[in-house]
């Protein structure tokens, strides 16, 4: 593991996003909330959450991180050529390292979740454009994505 022992603790933000693409009936379902499993969404959220809160065990090398704060969003752009779901996730914490690995972590996790509620109606769903958004607070400061 890196050494953070002598950065100063900060306010920390980092925000992800990514997607998952399926067939019209899928994410008919999805938005129905008829999928045999369940909610899709209320279960991907939580699954997000939790993704995030175990990310150090998942990444090796990766500090274990206090979070103040997880949050995901979903959502369903009309203009998609493929039905889409795109999961936003915000991680917050005050320490000497950043969240960014935590914030990737909850959008995967998430994604995967709607894949795993899904598949038996839809295998062919694809993950993509995974990325960081945004990341603020330590000694680089703030930074946003092209």
């Amino acid at each position: 593991m890196v050494d953070v022992g002598s950065k100063a603790s900060t306010h920390r933000v980092a925000v992800a996003t990514g997607q998952i693409h399926m067939l019209p009936a899928t994410l008919a379902l999805v938005q129905a909330g008829t999928a045999k499993k369940g909610d899709v969404l209320g279960i991907a959220r939580i699954a997000g959450i939790q993704g995030a809160k175990r990310t150090s065990d998942l990444i090796p090398l990766c500090h274990p991180l206090a979070l103040t704060r997880v949050a995901l969003a979903f959502d369903i752009p009309p203009s998609a050529q493929t039905p889409t779901i795109v999961c936003t996730a915000t991680a917050e914490t005050v320490g000497q390292t950043g969240v960014e690995m935590e914030a990737l972590t909850a959008v995967q996790v998430a994604l995967l979740t709607i894949y795993d509620m899904c598949k038996a109606v839809d295998r062919g769903m694809t993950i993509t454009n995974v990325k960081l958004l945004e990341k603020q607070g330590g000694k680089s400061g703030h930074w946003l994505a092209p």
